[in-house]
């Protein structure tokens, strides 16, 4: 069995800390995430569901980046290179010469972060993984993730929500890119690894463990009656047993 390889978005569900020393090196929560890893490849799908938030952030990509340029005065494409190592593979969205940045598209004004503080902890916590991850794969000094609010398509604006949180070309571009960006450090980035191999232990287990309660039904056929021999001398010889 190869070694699974992590992806720069969810590998942050591996890094909570254990809340008791049973838990051994890894979480609850991780370890349950390990074990969604093991049925998704099991059974051959993955148990992401599209959202309408995914769905905006999939078609609206390329004027999230336009916006991010105009803003920051760069010139970023969008990247189309997988890259891969001994632990990650992932396609960071935009790579500079000394940075990589991950674009986030908000999906209405309501939900546009003012401030970095404007993200759920949990959510931030799996965003800064996933820079450190992506500084990992691309060996970058710096990552960012940039939150950017722009139009949502018609097609995609539910009736009971307001079209007014969802056209925003009247707001000024540079108030609509929020940025959080943080350095490449390498003690988290032994901690990260250390995570990976803990996981990597813990999915060949959970695998083993499956295939142990998970064998498939043996018919057990009896044996062909052998044919009966015939009768040595010594065998004819002895006399008929008498009760």
């Amino acid at each position: 069995m190869s070694d699974i390889l992590f992806h720069p978005s969810s590998v942050g569900r591996l890094m909570t800390e254990p809340k008791t020393l049973k838990e051994g090196s890894l979480s609850v929560g991780a370890k349950t995430y390990v074990r969604e890893l093991v049925a998704q490849d099991i059974f051959g799908v993955d148990f992401e569901v599209s959202s309408k938030e995914m769905e905006k952030g999939t078609l609206c990509e390329g004027d999230s980046i336009g916006l991010f340029n105009r803003v920051k005065g760069r010139a970023l494409v969008k990247n189309t290179q997988r890259y891969v190592n001994e632990y990650l593979t992932g396609e960071p969205d935009l790579i500079g010469e000394d940075d990589v940045v991950d674009i986030k598209t908000a999906w209405s004004i309501a939900s546009f972060p003012l401030c970095w503080e404007d993200v759920n902890t949990g959510q931030r916590a799996l965003y800064e993984w996933q820079l450190r991850a992506y500084m990992l794969l691309t060996d970058k000094p710096r990552a960012a993730i940039a939150y950017a609010m722009v139009t949502t398509p018609d097609e995609l604006i539910p009736k009971h929500e307001p079209q007014s949180l969802h056209f925003v070309e009247h707001v000024p571009e540079h108030l609509r890119l929020t940025m959080w960006s943080i350095e490449r450090d390498a003690a988290k980035e032994a901690t990260l690894i250390e995570k990976i191999k803990a996981a990597r232990l813990y999915y060949r287990e959970v695998v083993a463990e499956f295939d142990r309660t998970h064998q498939p039904l043996i018919s057990i056929v009896p044996p062909a009656t052998a044919p009966a021999q015939p009768a040595t001398k010594a065998s004819a010889a002895l006399p008929e047993p008498t009760f």
